[in-house]
């Protein structure tokens, strides 16, 4: 009789073999479906994207915006806040790759997502350029690619309001607060003179 009590005892504390095998499976099986996911707990860890959004209000209308934003001559001017000698190269119509380039003609590679003149453009930035060479694989590794630029012009009170949703790497989120505001003051500045001039 105490034997059977013992044995039944012991029943409780060490579970069976079969049980053992079939968690010891179960483990192994979730193990291995987290290799597929590794790549995007790599991505979190790396880089953390925010999505910020500036904003100005441009006493001109939204074509005469529209014009000094994307213009040859003027998009170096109300960028350089970023980067002295700045150019953008695209031909500007929707899916066109293009080449957001600095001094030295490095930057970023992107994609016209939507372009509704006057109103609406959308860049999903794909890659970096660097010594003439585009370079998306190391974006993809790095979380960077795939981040929006989107630029909103609506009329206002007779004026334009000028919004901008960007993604930016957590680690360069001050630099870009500290000079979105200062390159939206230039885009309002050229934008109001050159209507004045007009």
């Amino acid at each position: 009789m105490l034997n059977a009590i013992r044995r039944k005892r012991n029943a409780w504390r060490e579970p069976p073999f079969c049980v053992l095998l079939s968690a010891l499976c179960l483990n192994i099986v979730f193990l291995n479906s987290l290799k597929g996911f590794s790549p995007i707990f790599k991505t979190l860890k790396t880089k953390i994207m925010e999505r910020h959004q500036f904003k100005t209000t441009i006493d001109a209308p939204r074509e005469r915006v529209w014009e000094i934003l994307w213009g040859e001559q003027t998009y170096p001017q109300w960028t350089s806040p970023f980067s002295e000698g700045s150019q953008v190269k695209t031909d500007w119509k929707k899916g066109s790759r293009v080449l957001f380039l600095d001094g030295n003609g490095e930057g970023m590679v992107s994609r016209i997502v939507d372009n509704v003149p006057n109103e609406f453009m959308a860049f999903e930035h794909l890659g970096f350029v660097k010594d003439g060479k585009e370079d998306i694989q190391a974006a993809k590794e790095k979380g960077w690619s795939g981040s929006i630029e989107n630029y909103t012009l609506k009329t206002v009170n007779g004026k334009t309001e000028v919004t901008v949703d960007q993604d930016i790497e957590r680690e360069h989120k001050d630099m870009f607060l500290e000079i979105w505001p200062k390159a939206l003051e230039k885009l309002k500045n050229i934008a109001e003179e050159v209507e004045h001039h007009a």
